[in-house]
């Protein structure tokens, strides 16, 4: 089982040229896509409905959408694209079931701060359903992150007690969808290693233990096969390739640890000036 995750930042590449198709072809041989800073109606990219386009350029994909911006812009009419950002999750095997996790934010006054999300799809994978999330956290905030973290992280916890997007469905004549235990977080958590918001997520290391897999701390798959090595990074400055930073990960829950196979990222991709994470699991 195949997974990327792709800050897709709207469609522009490091080029800062519009090109879904290369987007796309970045993502080849994929089984399970996360996608971040989908848009519609924005007006920066033509005000395309990038769900459409890219549910085009991928049609043997289920796919889901999930916004917490969802705006009326200037002048437009009552059937005009609203502007939304959001994230996506597609995956070759069917999307059982969503969820659009509203993440905590506070206002700001002189910094764009938008309502972010994690998108949860319970797929039916090949060895059995899984969880996967679309994650985008807070750009400017570190105490804002860490207040997120600590929602996500409760959400994906404990979503077995919690029942999910639906529980007792015979009611409407439906089989309530599967509770997977397991589950993975990919994404664009605007961290970078070992900070405070990193270590509210993948636990603090131990000085000799390093970091052992635990029911209630997510692992990181870059992490786990020594790839997160001091020099790596998954964004560049478009207009300084020599600023750059890593920002985006793969986390997987510890009943998947046995199952990791390798993660890397993707740094000759040029679609976003962000970079694809890859992370292969036994299916």
């Amino acid at each position: 089982m195949k997974l990327a995750s792709y800050n897709i930042q709207c469609g522009f590449g490091l080029d800062e040229r519009y090109d879904l198709e290369r987007i796309v072809a970045n993502l080849a041989g994929a089984d399970i896509i996360a996608l971040q800073e989908v848009t519609r109606g924005f007006v920066r990219n033509g005000r395309t409905d990038m769900v459409a386009a890219i549910e085009v350029l991928l049609p043997d994909y289920y796919s889901i959408y999930g916004t917490g911006l969802d705006l009326l812009p200037p002048g437009a009419g009552p059937r005009d694209l609203r502007f939304q950002f959001g994230n996506m999750v597609l995956s070759r095997w069917p999307i059982l079931a969503t969820r659009t996790l509203l993440l905590p934010r506070s206002r700001m006054l002189s910094k764009l701060n938008l309502q972010r999300v994690a998108v949860e799809a319970v797929i039916d994978a090949p060895g059995g359903a899984v969880r996967v999330y679309s994650v985008h956290l807070d750009h400017v905030s570190p105490d804002e992150r860490i207040r997120q973290i600590h929602y996500l992280k409760d959400r994906a916890i404990n979503f077995v007690r919690d029942g999910g997007s639906l529980t007792g469905a015979v009611e409407i004549d439906f089989d309530d969808p599967p509770l997977p235990e397991d589950f993975i977080l990919m994404g664009d958590f605007n961290m970078v290693p070992e900070s405070p918001e990193y270590c509210a997520l993948a636990g603090l290391k131990d000085a000799f233990y390093g970091r052992m897999p635990r029911f209630d701390v997510p692992t990181d798959t870059l992490d786990a096969v020594g790839a997160l090595k001091p020099e790596a990074y998954s964004w560049m400055d478009p207009k300084d390739r020599n600023k750059r930073m890593h920002l985006d990960y793969c986390f997987i829950s510890c009943g998947l640890s046995d199952r990791l196979r390798s993660a890397h990222v993707d740094i000759d991709a040029e679609g976003s000036d962000h970079f694809p994470v890859w992370v292969e699991i036994d299916g």
